[in-house]
């Protein structure tokens, strides 16, 4: 997944250090110098690297949100309550003061907050139309002793009156994640998962275990982002836990969960732990057992999943995993090194894989990328499965 990020070259360290955190996600850069140059720079971002998301502040939103695709998960990083607060205190809480691009009703939080007098501050809200000379000129019309801004231009004609407010890397990194997020879940299912055990403390268990960090989890039941459950269970081979469980892959959280709970009936029929897996479109998986019991699958046979299998080749499980990652890419062409690093295989593999379900006409060439400046276009392609899928019903 490549996230494109908009940022002014003086702020480019605090993206990058809010950013190290972030896995399984690469970062392409737009940054520019002057207000006049971010609309080259987006657009050249968005046809060299076609990012899955965008960050990018408020100002080179209002540049250029004519430029970004419909569709296109975007967040616009904005500086918090919290960074205004910081910036007070470098500032000793000082008053009066003129700040601009906060809210109104923020720097009243703030000020309340820190008990300073209101009256003593001038707030001019962030206006997309508003050019960062007038900034400067409401500034210089208060005559306030110092300034709180996050404009760099505003730093530049004001110099050490002004105290910056930008977004902290902590700020900076939840909007990065909470993007992320959505972009995983952008166009893609939704997964549930449900555990049967009269075991205590086990809602507990589940809010502590890493690979459901982003999950919603209500006593035995895990709701999330089918890509969640794509990363949190890709390496099992039995279930990892003494207890049934029933998992369900649906187009709506609420049918995520009625088929979980028909696993889970299933799994309480087997004479030991195991679990089952159930999806909307007809496809059923286990039991997974906590004894190196061996895998089965089963598709309702208008499905044609079992004839694509034996057609390209593969496995059905392994074809019913690319087209949950067909849909995850709505419509979106990857090269045959994105496939690998979502399936966590090696490139090599990849590229035979993109070989195999060319052959079998479940992938087709559309077009190319040219990632680094020098070297060889990367073939894109577009998978195919869901067509043929449709196509055998």
């Amino acid at each position: 997944m490549v996230i494109g990020l908009v940022v002014h070259d003086d702020h480019r360290a605090r993206f990058e250090a809010a950013a190290a955190t972030l896995t399984g996600v690469d970062v392409a850069w737009a940054t520019y110098r002057e207000e006049l140059d971010i609309r080259g720079r987006v657009s050249a971002l968005l046809h060299d690297e076609r990012p899955a998301g965008l960050l990018l502040g408020p100002v080179p939103w209002a540049r250029s949100r004519d430029l970004i695709p419909p569709g296109l998960p975007v967040a616009i990083t904005l500086p918090a309550a919290l960074d205004l607060a910081l910036a007070w205190a470098r500032a000793d809480r000082k008053t009066p003061v003129s700040i601009d691009t906060f809210p109104r009703a923020t720097v009243d939080e703030v000020a309340s907050a820190l008990d300073l007098n209101r009256a003593e501050i001038a707030c001019q809200p962030f206006d997309p139309d508003r050019p960062v000379d007038e900034v400067v000129a409401f500034h210089r019309a208060h005559a306030m002793p110092y300034v709180i801004s996050v404009r760099t231009g505003v730093a530049a004609a004001l110099g050490q009156r002004v105290i910056s407010a930008h977004a902290t890397p902590e700020t900076i990194r939840a909007d990065l994640h909470e993007l992320a997020l959505r972009i995983r879940a952008h166009g893609r299912r939704f997964a549930a998962a449900v555990f049967v055990a009269d075991e205590p403390g086990l809602e507990r268990k589940l809010l502590t275990t890493p690979e459901f960090a982003d999950a919603w989890i209500s006593g035995a039941k895990v709701i999330g982002p089918a890509a969640l459950f794509e990363r949190a269970t890709h390496r099992w081979t039995t279930l990892p836990m003494r207890k049934a469980a029933g998992f369900g892959i649906g187009a709506t959280a609420r049918l995520s969960v009625a088929l979980a709970e028909r696993a889970a009936a299933r799994a309480r029929e087997e004479t030991e732990p195991a679990g089952y897996l159930l999806t909307d479109d007809g496809l059923t998986i286990g039991p997974i057992g906590t004894s190196q019991r061996p895998l089965t699958w089963t598709h309702r046979e208008h499905g044609g999943l079992a004839t694509l299998a034996e057609r390209s080749g593969l496995s059905a499980a392994a074809l019913s995993r690319l087209a949950a990652i067909e849909r995850g890419r709505d419509g979106r062409p990857l090269s045959p090194g994105e496939l690998a690093r979502t399936l966590g295989i090696t490139d090599p593999s990849g590229r035979r894989l993109i070989r195999r379900l060319s052959a079998a006409g479940l992938a087709v060439s559309d077009g190319s990328a040219q990632a680094y400046r020098k070297g060889r276009p990367t073939r894109l392609y577009r998978l195919a499965i869901n067509r043929a899928l449709e196509e055998a019903t």
